[in-house]
């Protein structure tokens, strides 16, 4: 499907400059005319400036004008078509498994455990250079958001969409989530692969401890990040337009504790690091220095562009239109006035 659209719309702005352009030049033009009648008879006036030419200006605008238009959409970068690049790099393949399960909407980590996480994520992709990188969301059962891929662009936009909402069952199924990540990474038993685990440990639907452990058969380090408090805290739900706490079936309210043993425990399986999230450290970045010193691999990966730039087309019109503005005089050129290209004598 072939689509168009402007990768910097914001600069199609400066566009509302137009009329304001069109209106100085027209107050411009009613002043001038106004002078040359203070002169005299306007017809007298032209006989005595022949090369006074009333067109010309409004040519030069014209050209200016069409110059500034492209070069507005030059900014905006238009973009149409498409574009699949293959490239190779080395690196390592990374999965990270996001806990997005109601208990991650907790504000013992500010502003909550899920929004903290996500701009963890953000910040380690814009690091990002030669690895690859996937994420699966789980509560109570795993799911693919974003499938091992290069194209860090499309990791953030999706990322950006996750929250509790978007899956259909409720808990915490970490051994879900292990088990979904070790059929993710891409096939090859030499491969270097590594999965990050960020949640608050509180397990309710299956043993992580024996999918670590059959991941480790493979090859996969696990590695666990904690977030949440010991102590406790209630979950915030927003009810009748009002911010109330989750409660139970019995109407208790919910406490959502972190668990910090069995996180410890699905590390050790793997021979992975375990971190305790805080509010200034989520401890992503810690564990990810520990991933790049893994072994390189040669990582093959297709990246698709949905948009390519087609801005060349209108800088060149921009340009060609700039010099003619600069070529066309304000005045007729008194020795090609006498010129009669179609004045032939039969």
């Amino acid at each position: 499907m072939q689509l168009f659209r402007f990768a910097n719309p914001d600069f199609l702005y400066l566009l509302l400059l137009l009329p304001l352009m069109i209106f100085i030049f027209i107050i411009s033009d009613i002043r001038k005319r106004r002078t040359i009648r203070k002169l005299g008879d306007l017809k007298l006036v032209n006989d005595l400036i022949p090369e006074l030419s009333p067109a010309r200006p409004v040519v030069k605008f014209v050209t200016l004008m069409g110059a500034v238009v492209l070069c507005i959409i030059v900014l905006a970068r238009p973009q149409f078509g498409s574009k699949i690049e293959d490239i190779k790099k080395q690196g390592v393949e990374v999965i990270i498994a996001l806990d997005v399960s109601n208990s991650m909407l907790a504000e013992d980590i500010q502003p909550n455990r899920l929004t903290r996480a996500k701009q963890a994520i953000s910040r380690l992709v814009d690091n990002l250079d030669n690895d690859k990188i996937g994420l699966i969301v789980f509560a109570g059962d795993a799911y693919t958001q974003i499938p091992v891929t290069t194209d860090y662009v499309s990791a953030k936009m999706f990322l950006s969409s996750i929250n509790p909402a978007m899956v259909p069952k409720q808990g915490t199924a970490i051994g879900a989530a292990i088990s979904l990540g070790m059929r993710s990474f891409s096939p090859g038993e030499d491969k270097s692969k590594a999965l990050i685990l960020i949640t608050d440990g509180e397990n309710h639907e299956d043993d992580p401890v024996s999918a670590a452990e059959e991941a480790s058969k493979v090859g996969i380090i696990i590695h666990t990040i904690g977030i949440g408090s010991e102590q406790g805290v209630p979950v915030p739900v927003i009810s009748g337009g009002r911010k109330d706490f989750l409660k139970d079936i019995d109407g208790n309210t919910v406490i959502t504790k972190l668990d910090e043993e069995i996180l410890k425990k699905v590390a050790l399986s793997t021979n992975g690091n375990y971190v305790r999230a805080n509010n200034s450290n989520i401890g992503l970045d810690e564990i990810y220095n520990e991933i790049r010193k893994m072994k390189k691999q040669e990582l093959e990966s297709t990246i698709y562009t949905e948009y390519n730039d087609q801005f060349q087309i209108f800088a060149a019109l921009a340009i060609i239109l700039l010099i003619l503005e600069f070529i066309i005089m304000d005045r007729k050129n008194r020795k090609l006035a006498n010129i009669r290209l179609f004045n032939f004598k039969v």
